[in-house]
């Protein structure tokens, strides 16, 4: 059962910390402290995000004590840190611009020990969020100085039942997803629980450096000016997600609910949105793959389930919300721009590279458009990521907007595609997760498109909705799924 955000406790036992630690880079090898220039992209959301890792008990740690679980833990940490040295560091204001860098000073991450009567039985199915999971994490005070919050936190808690949770929060500043998932792979590997060190894991060496996506640097400068001199309409049109926002928040300016000037962009606000996930078995996508082609008739039309499943979510958010027909809706999603960069980003680039493709339609063209016709359509915005595009969109973000306050806007449905990290197999102890669970994001709304541990064929869908609209979306995102 999906609950509120501020769902209360009672029925679980409390969780209790018994040990917090600084760690902090091994010096195997000295880094001097130094500023590493962040991108735009890395500071539209500068908070920290979090995953929680379940372990159900195994007989191959039953007798594990958790102090040796933690001391593994800081050790591999340690060790992980001497290389991806910046998530020692903190973040940093510069006074002349306004803008975040980081700082690399070597402040270190946080990592916590706790202990509960809980049995992991008793949370039910692990793929539903609980605010339970909430206290799972370690979150540091944050008072707005953000030169004082550590960017990693981690907490290993040892349920009654023998299994544990290991929960880790780290600043979007600082990783996109895939360098997250290298991150946490690398240190599950140097904490060797239960097993070897395994030297010859396939991660990339970290490239901190953001190079090419720094905007005001020289290189950023010289592609800007090729960029204008060679006609491309990039800079004239801008970035489409970045324009259809704007056109977005002005219709929600304009709205009989909305007095200018106001908080809020709808009747709904973060604070109580339900987080529910939807698990879609492959036979599920397959049986809508071919209720929308017609089977052997689709012919060459060919797509992804990420298209065909955020298609299908889109019409059902849009209808479930009761969008009005001449309203614009929008359709935004991540898209990885490592090797859409001119050249492309250097494998192992640890930082944020990533931007949202967008498409736009009324609500009742939505409603009338095929599944075909709305993946044609997302197919053509992934295209229109190019080299050209994230210039364009990296200097859009120029003005220093975070999009991490961003209200929940009904007309705009947020994708962001994680199948390609499938967290649940990075073994920090025996063998893969029981499950990963993403915990309450800056952005509840987003959908996120998940890898299930039991079907790797299927997909989570874990997506913030309003509790009065909760009933109408499940009717409409599970019509010809079943």
């Amino acid at each position: 059962m999906a609950t509120k955000k501020h769902d209360d406790h009672e029925n679980y036992p409390t969780v209790v910390v018994t040990k917090t630690v600084t760690v902090h880079p091994k010096p195997l090898l000295h880094h001097p402290q130094q500023i590493l220039h962040l991108s735009n992209l890395d500071r539209q959301c500068p908070m920290l995000m979090y995953v929680v890792f379940f372990y159900k008990p195994c007989f191959a740690f039953q007798n594990l004590a958790l102090g040796s679980i933690f001391n593994s833990l800081k050790s591999g940490l340690e060790e992980t840190l001497s290389i991806w040295y910046p998530a020692a560091g903190r973040l940093s204001l510069n006074q002349a611009d306004g803008k975040l860098n980081l700082w690399c000073n070597n402040g270190g991450a946080v990592l916590a020990e706790a202990v509960t009567t809980a049995k992991i039985i008793q949370l039910g199915d692990l793929s539903q969020y609980k605010e339970f999971f909430e206290r799972l994490a370690y979150k540091p005070i944050f008072h707005g100085n953000f030169s004082q919050m550590p960017l990693i936190v981690a907490q290993v808690t040892r349920f009654g039942c023998g299994g544990y949770s290991i929960s880790i929060g780290a600043s979007h500043s600082l990783f996109d997803g895939p360098a997250t998932y290298d991150f946490l792979r690398a240190w599950a590997s140097n904490s060797a629980i239960l097993k070897e060190k395994r030297s010859t894991l396939q991660i990339y060496k970290p490239v901190h450096e953001r190079g090419p996506l720094l905007a005001g640097t020289q290189h950023g400068q010289l592609q800007l000016t090729k960029l204008s001199e060679s006609g491309s309409s990039a800079p004239t049109r801008g970035a489409a997600a970045i324009d259809h926002l704007h056109q977005l928040i002005k219709q929600a300016l304009a709205g009989p609910d909305m007095k200018f000037g106001g908080s809020n962009f709808s009747n709904t606000g973060n604070s109580n949105l339900v987080l529910k996930t939807f698990h879609l078995s492959g036979a599920m996508i397959e049986s809508l793959k071919i209720k929308v082609f017609g089977g052997e008739s689709r012919g060459s039309f060919s797509c992804s389930s990420f298209e065909l499943i955020a298609a299908h979510l889109w019409k059902a958010r849009t209808k479930a919300l009761g969008v009005r027909k001449g309203a614009m809706v929008c359709l935004q999603f991540a898209v990885d721009v490592r090797n859409k960069m001119v050249p492309p980003l250097p494998k192992g680039f640890s930082g944020n590279a990533f931007v949202l493709a967008s498409i736009a339609l009324t609500a009742e063209q939505l409603e009338g458009s095929s599944h075909e016709a709305t993946i044609e359509k997302i197919k053509q915005a992934k295209n229109s990521i190019t080299n050209d595009y994230v210039i364009a969109y990296n200097k859009a973000l120029d003005g220093g907007a975070a999009q991490g306050g961003l209200p929940p806007i009904n007309e705009l449905t947020l994708v962001s595609d994680w199948t390609r990290m499938p967290f649940h197999t990075i073994d920090f102890l025996h063998g893969e997760a029981a499950y990963v669970s993403p915990l309450l994001s800056p952005i509840p709304q987003v959908a996120y498109f998940m890898q299930n541990p039991n079907d790797l064929r299927g997909i989570d869908v874990r997506i913030g909705l309003p509790p009065q609209f909760l009933n109408a979306f499940s009717h409409y995102f599970l019509t010809n799924l079943q």
